[in-house]
């Protein structure tokens, strides 16, 4: 269903003689790894190194590289700014092309005058077909140019939703081409338009009201059960896109101000069984807000994102909720 696009990998290679290059791959590409390294070392006869590590996108991205090869090929996502600098790194970004042709058709019915749309790097190559399917339909279209951590215009990241942000006062609802809640409702609180999903590959359509109020209620109820703490692990992660020391020196800052104690931890994989060691009574996470979203019921104690936890402190009610961004 996914271009991998391994001959453009191939050229690169041959073109900057590299001997080694490592691969970084998603949890969804890993099954295709093996087939990867066979194409690209019979093909270009240089060493590959299979990186096994977990990656969840750009903000992963293997910066030791060089420690084990001449070069890394990152496929699945597009680069954050500044990595599309580095001359020996190469982003393979993984695109799916199925016929959205009628389910766009459809969602027009459903949609206001003035759309915005919305996608993931996957089915960012989507958009310009269902921008003229809409406007055939009479509809005014807009794609908005995210910040500088956004590659591609309409882009939307777990933990950037600027593209949407840049056109929230030209459009009454957004389209957003892609598969899961997250990235939709980030979008949407960023905005505070509707938001329509459209899966290409299933050809669904469908509101995110529902995941919505779901999720406040989750969240409202880890935001009030860190109300009582009084002690705080404050997580800074070590991935390169991920990395906001300075979002925690703040947090640490209003923690002490409140006569609360901080304790901050620098880690590169977090996960449950990597904090249990730290007795504190919640967890503020500065890295991949997903941590907290999608993960909160495997922690033991809260686990709240940088917006959540201020909350928490009374620096900004509830009322004011949003998503944590990470520009």
């Amino acid at each position: 269903m996914f271009d991998l696009d391994l001959n453009s990998a191939v050229s690169w290679i041959k073109k900057n003689g590299y001997g080694s290059v490592a691969v970084q791959l998603p949890e969804g590409l890993k099954g295709d790894a093996l087939r990867i390294s066979d194409f690209l070392s019979n093909l270009t006869g240089a060493s590959v190194i299979i990186l096994g590590d977990p990656c969840y996108g750009a903000c992963d991205l293997f910066t030791d590289h060089r420690i084990y090869a001449d070069a890394l090929v990152h496929f699945g996502h597009s680069p954050i700014h500044p990595q599309e600098n580095d001359e020996d790194v190469l982003f393979i970004e993984v695109r799916a092309d199925p016929d959205i042709e009628d389910a766009v058709r459809k969602a027009s019915g459903m949609l206001p005058k003035r759309i915005g749309l919305l996608a993931t790097v996957q089915y960012i190559g989507l958009i310009q077909k269902a921008k003229a399917v809409l406007e055939e339909d009479g509809k005014e279209v807009f794609v908005g140019k995210g910040d500088s951590r956004i590659f591609h215009p309409g882009q939307v990241l777990g933990c950037n939703y600027s593209s949407a942000a840049s056109v929230r006062d030209e459009v009454d609802a957004f389209l957003y081409l892609g598969e899961g809640d997250f990235h939709p409702l980030a979008a949407a609180f960023s905005t505070k338009k509707e938001m329509l999903v459209l899966n290409p590959v299933m050809g669904e359509i469908r509101k995110v009201d529902e995941a919505k109020e779901r999720m406040l209620r989750k969240r409202f109820a880890t935001i009030e059960a860190a109300k009582a703490a009084e002690s705080f692990l404050v997580i800074v992660c070590t991935k390169a896109g991920q990395n906001r020391s300075a979002a925690a020196d703040i947090m640490i800052d209003m923690i002490n101000g409140q006569g609360k104690k901080a304790y901050r931890l620098t880690i590169g994989e977090i996960g449950p069984d990597a904090l249990m060691h730290y007795k504190v009574d919640a967890y503020i996470n500065t890295a991949c807000p997903r941590i907290a979203m999608d993960d909160s019921a495997r922690y033991s104690k809260p686990m709240l994102t940088v917006t959540e936890a201020e909350i928490a402190l009374g620096i900004r009610k509830w009322e004011d909720y949003e998503f944590d961004t990470i520009i």
